[in-house]
């Protein structure tokens, strides 16, 4: 529900004077809040192709542990600890942050609030512009590389994990301008989006991807809901046309929209528009008028996309891609390490008002309607009935999912950062996710964004681990759990990607070769960002025995199982898989030359929703 109204008032002058002439990247396709055309020039052409595996490594493994105890909700009102020094943060609207605005009691952390109680005295306030958000972190940090407190500006600042990467690589060379230690890092994490973030289309394409070709999306370009359509574009071997100008009819295709809820409209309203046909990247001489038939979005942009004309489901979403999008919590390194105390309080009183949300009715109802106080948007049973996926009829009589965040505990945090079983950043989730996603914007646009900082020089984790030291109860992160298999369950279920894999086995053995380990890697990597459940079907070429055939490629597929289980058994339990062989009786194409054979010797992987 990361909707788009505007706050009151703007940036400071001290703000305003650091804008001009420097933020060249500000907003970078960093998360929701893009500025369309910021760069004053076009992005050079870059071919349709299909786009990067967005191979994301599975969590951790969470440690067991007590649960919490449930406390009162804070009921009080106005600022509970004016004695502290203010800490400032700027936020969307979304509800993966009701465990942080829970644990501050308002927008300004009141009397018996956990924040207070952590001695933090924070003030939360909307900001939908990401230019601004930069701006404003900026302006602090020129307070700090002066010798000054921060007084002007923000402290902090919260995003989508997937646009992070973008993010810094438009600010961080600006605030490292101002001094070694300006630049801003991640220190934390609030929530997930589980579903309100959405790729929208129509229903054959869910059953067909490859009925998808030539679609034409209206989005908010290069943002987390793009992210999802790239990444489903890529699980599924499909073709992406970055030129927003052109219409590739054998890929997926853009409108670019000034915002989400324009998306929605788009489609709403029937829009169209006449474009040259490529092929490749190069024009073929034709015209066509094509329409908006596609939509990424988010909660209420898919509500309205729903109710104001219907026929389109959810394609694929961050319910899938579990992963992809967590809310996470920027600050600034030199103001970070002189309030150490601070930062650690901020980050115990959130996870456990995480903590609370999950396990609290009253919790939870108490931080919906200080959403809707901070927001200034809706009110508190809007809040509260999109905090969970909901299903819906459309206008056409389609069932539609709408809604979906969560809110993470301590636990989900050192999930997140891989800090659970000591891994660094790089490893995590959380650097997978990042990394992924800061390369296909990269790869679709490098003049615009030719490189992006490393994971590990902008997330520090050491204070989470400050908090898990000194926290002697915790509850454990949440996992997906899955259902036994059921052929007639399973075959229902709708399909979310379906790729081959070109796996490298022994002659006649189902050992996997040397040369097949990154490719395994590769697989588990893109198989853990989601919560699916996992088909396997081998298959063979024709040449000896069919039952023999069979039976190898069977064996060949129960040993990617394995290996998928063995390299994380918390997210790869066994009743995720459905495994089968097929020998030779599904080839791809005929099996009558030596590169035919060596196509239809492959892996298939289907993701199906769980």
């Amino acid at each position: 529900m990361k909707t788009t109204t505007m706050p009151k008032g703007g940036l400071t002058p001290l703000a305003k004077g650091l804008i001009a002439g420097t933020l060249v990247l500000a907003g970078v396709f960093a998360a929701k809040r893009v500025v369309p055309g910021l760069f004053g020039g076009k992005e050079e052409a870059v071919a349709p192709s299909v786009p990067p595996k967005a191979a994301l490594p599975t969590a951790p493994a969470s440690v067991a542990s007590t649960p919490v105890p449930i406390i009162a909700p804070p009921i009080a009102t106005g600022a509970g600890c004016a004695d502290k020094e203010e800490v400032r943060m700027l936020i969307w609207a979304w509800n993966a942050q009701q465990g942080l605005l829970f644990a501050n009691g308002g927008a300004q952390a009141t009397a018996d609030s956990l924040m207070c109680k952590d001695g933090v005295n924070l003030k939360l306030t909307r900001q939908d512009a990401v230019d601004q958000m930069q701006a404003e972190l900026l302006a602090c940090a020129t307070e700090l590389a002066n010798g000054d407190e921060c007084a002007h500006g923000t402290h902090y600042v919260a995003i989508m994990g997937d646009g992070a990467a973008s993010f810094f690589a438009a600010v961080n060379p600006r605030l490292a301008a101002l001094c070694p230690d300006c630049t801003a890092e991640i220190v934390g994490s609030a929530g997930y989006s589980r579903g309100e973030d959405k790729f929208m289309g129509l229903p054959a394409w869910r059953q067909d991807p490859t009925s998808s070709k030539g679609a034409l999306i209206a989005g908010y370009l290069r943002d987390g809901d793009w992210n999802i359509a790239m990444k489903w574009a890529g699980d599924n071997g499909l073709c992406n046309n970055p030129d927003e100008t052109t219409y590739d009819p054998a890929c997926l295709n853009w409108v670019a929209a000034s915002d989400y809820l324009d998306a929605g409209n788009k489609y709403v309203t029937g829009y169209c528009e006449e474009r040259p046909v490529v092929s490749s990247g190069k024009r073929t001489g034709e015209r066509r008028e094509v329409c908006v038939n596609g939509v990424v979005t988010w909660t209420p942009g898919d509500v309205n996309v729903a109710h104001g004309k219907g026929g389109l489901v959810s394609i694929a979403s961050t319910k899938e891609y579990a992963y992809q999008m967590p809310n996470v919590i920027i600050g600034l390194k030199k103001w970070d390490r002189a309030h150490r105390a601070q930062v650690t309080g901020l980050l115990q009183a959130m996870t456990d008002g995480g903590q609370q949300v999950k396990q609290n009715p009253a919790a939870r109802h108490r931080a919906a309607e200080i959403s809707a106080a901070v927001y200034n948007e809706q009110d508190a049973a809007y809040w509260a009935r999109y905090f969970d996926v909901v299903t819906e009829k459309d206008a056409q009589g389609l069932a539609v999912e709408l809604g979906g965040s969560t809110v993470s505990n301590l636990a989900d945090n050192r999930h997140l950062f891989g800090t659970a079983l000591g891994l660094t950043v790089d490893k995590s989730i959380f650097g997978a996710t990042y990394t992924v996603f800061g390369n296909i914007v990269v790869h679709y646009y490098p003049s615009l964004v030719p490189s992006f900082p490393p994971v590990a020089s902008v997330v520090d984790t050491s204070y989470l681990e400050a908090v898990a030291k000194t926290a002697p109860v915790a509850a454990p992160a949440e996992l997906p759990t899955y259902a036994p298999a059921d052929p007639a369950r399973d075959a229902a279920r709708d399909v979310v990607g379906r790729k081959a894999w070109r796996i490298s086995f022994l002659p006649g053995q189902a050992a996997f070769t040397p040369d097949a380990s990154k490719v395994l890697e590769e697989l588990f990597a893109t198989t853990a960002i989601t919560r699916t459940i996992i088909e396997i079907n081998g298959h063979t070429d024709a040449d000896g025995d069919a039952e023999t055939n069979r039976e190898l490629s069977r064996r060949r597929a129960l040993a990617v199982r394995d290996y998928l289980m063995k390299r994380s058994p918390d997210d790869f339990t066994e009743s995720r898989f459905r495994v089968s062989g097929f020998g030779e009786d599904q080839p791809v194409v005929p099996n009558d030359t030596a590169a035919n054979k060596a196509k239809n010797r492959r892996v298939e992987i289907v993701l199906r929703v769980n």
